[in-house]
Formats: structure tokens, sequence, C-alpha cells
């Protein structure tokens, strides 16, 4: 690590616009860029994010390199994934020009970073990033699944999607982001961040969210997925009981409720109220449900039987899951 980083190393407002405008550059809201031009911010998230000498960091989004310097002040490596053409063939030449002694120690992926899955270098022991607003939450959490060497994470997102990853059950928004977040780490909010620091300004706050992950996984004998599609069928929709938004999820309501009891949950209880333990219980809970069930499908006389979920209906139920895991 270099003990003595040049003093005008980070990049200042000045610095940002003249790089924008040496590569024609223009931040853009279909990618949710907001560049952040304040060498005091980025340090202090360095600091929050508690990056160390022997970390190995792992950016998504760096733009044009603001927090990418201030990661090489500190960290061990520093890998940065940017989608953007222009953005990620300028910045090795960034770091080098501004940062010579730090520029062996980085490293850029070209690629957008849902499609990452393999990054070059040691395993990265750290995530620490300024995520597009559109994408943070399915960015934030294809990481957290391909990359388990990752232990800490600090991630600037808007403020509104840092309320609902960091929401305790019973929360008004804590939904889909909050329990898969917490499926692999600890999660809380680590600070806010004033609009200011960026450009262009964005219409919104900003909040910092910190990510220690879990030892392993909450003990269960069901898979990720299968935890994860009790979780997207009950907030798909949160309004209703726990025994009705299951229903499709399970099979019948019937099943639904026997799932739950099976899982010392009430079938009256919304989604909203349970803890990540709770969502891996009733998952595996789901198979004895569908069998001790059956007997209680039978149509009562004179009525039809009714009709099985069409895939239209399914797709409709999967298209809310997302919005809602997008933190809208």
């Amino acid at each position: 690590m270099s003990s003595n980083p040049t003093p005008d190393a980070l990049l200042g407002p000045a610095e940002i616009r003249e790089l924008a405008a040496a590569l024609n550059v223009r931040p853009t809201k279909q990618r949710g860029q907001n560049f952040v031009i304040d060498a005091n911010t980025v340090r202090r998230i360095v600091r929050t994010a508690d990056v160390r000498p022997d970390d190995v960091v792992v950016e998504v989004g760096p733009g044009l390199g603001s927090l990418t310097l201030a990661l090489l002040e500190v960290a061990d490596r520093v890998t940065a994934v940017e989608i953007d053409d222009v953005l990620a063939g300028a910045l090795p030449a960034t770091v080098a020009a501004r940062m010579p002694d730090r520029a062996d120690r980085f490293a850029l992926v070209h690629s957008d970073a849902m499609q990452v899955t393999e990054l070059p270098g040691p395993p990265p022991t750290a995530l620490v990033a300024n995520l597009p607003y559109n994408v943070a939450v399915p960015v934030l959490l294809h990481m957290l699944e391909h990359f388990p060497s990752i232990e800490r994470t600090l991630v600037m997102v808007q403020a509104e999607v840092a309320d609902r990853l960091a929401a305790p059950p019973g929360s008004k928004v804590y939904g889909v982001p909050s329990v898969k977040a917490n499926w692999y780490a600890e999660v809380k909010r680590a600070g806010s961040i004033g609009r200011n620091v960026f450009w262009p300004a964005p219409n919104v706050d900003s909040g910092l969210v910190s990510l220690t992950r879990r030892p392993e996984p909450p003990k269960t004998t069901a898979t990720r997925r299968e935890v994860f599609a009790v979780v997207d069928a009950a907030f798909a929709q949160r309004r209703k009981t726990l025994r009705a938004a299951l229903a499709g999820w399970a099979g019948s309501a019937a099943a639904a409720e026997v799932a739950l009891v099976a899982a010392g949950v009430s079938p009256q209880a919304r989604g909203e109220s349970l803890t990540v333990e709770e969502f891996t219980r009733i998952a595996e809970n789901k198979a004895g449900a569908e069998g001790e069930a059956g007997t209680d499908r039978a149509v009562p006389a004179g009525q039809d039987a009714p009709a099985p979920e069409t895939a239209a209906a399914r797709d409709a139920r999967a298209e809310e899951a997302h919005h809602e895991g997008l933190g809208g």
C-alpha cells in the first residue's frame, strides 16, 4: 500500500468535469449515473466500509474513478466492474495518471455486473460501490450470491432503497430486498449522503448500507432458491394473509396453511412480519403440506372446481415480485 498518497490524487469537481468533457461524457438517467465530485465523501465511504490494507475490493459502477482512487489509497487491490464503453476505456488511464504507484494493483472488468461470475486476481474480500439507483438491489444480491468471499459490503444507494434493505420485520418498508439481503448478511444503515456531492445532483437523497456476511446462511434443508420463492410469493400480494398469498406457491390455500402451521407461523400473518428464518421453515415444509392438504382439495357438491392458475397469472405474480425486488 502507498503510505503517502499524492495529496491531489483524488478527483474534485473541476477534475470530474474536465475528464467528462475530454471524454464527451454526460451522465445518463438510463444507467442511473451520478458521479461523486467530493473527495471528502469518497474517503468517508472508504472509512465507513472499514477497508483494510490487505483487502481485495470489488467496485461496481466506478464511473470516472472518484471512489476507485480513494479505495486504491487503502486497499491491497481494487477491481472495478464497468458496463459503459467510454468509462471502462478511460478508467485505467485515469488511475495510471493520478496514482501511478498503485496502477499495478488495479484491474478493470468491462461488463454488466449482472453477468459477472468471476473476477481476475485473488477473491474479493469487500464490495464497495456507488450503485446506480435503478439496479441497486439486483446487483447487490447478485454479487453476494456469486462471490461468497466478500465479507464486508458498503453500498451507496437511493435513501428509500437503503431503508428497505436495512428494514427489520414489522417495518412498513420491510420487503423482498430486506429478507434477501438478510439471508446473506447482517444489514444496517451506515449514514446519509447529501445531494450536493454528486454531478448532476440527483432528485433523491442517498444512503449508505453496511452488510457483514453471515458465517453461513440460515440453517435449512431448503435451497436458497426455494426460500426466495416463498419470499417472492409472500410479498407479491403483501396485503393478503400468508394463507392466501402463498396459495399459488403451495398449490392451494389449504396446502399453504399446512406448511405455515408446520413452520410455526400463523396462517393469518403477513410477510412483512416474518424473519428470514421463518421463511426458511416455510420452504422446508412445502412438501409435507402438499401431501397433507390433498384431502382438503375436494370440491363441495354443486360448486365448480377452481380453474388452475394460468401462465399469465403466474407471470403477473412474478412481475410484481420482480418490482418489489427492485425496491419499487
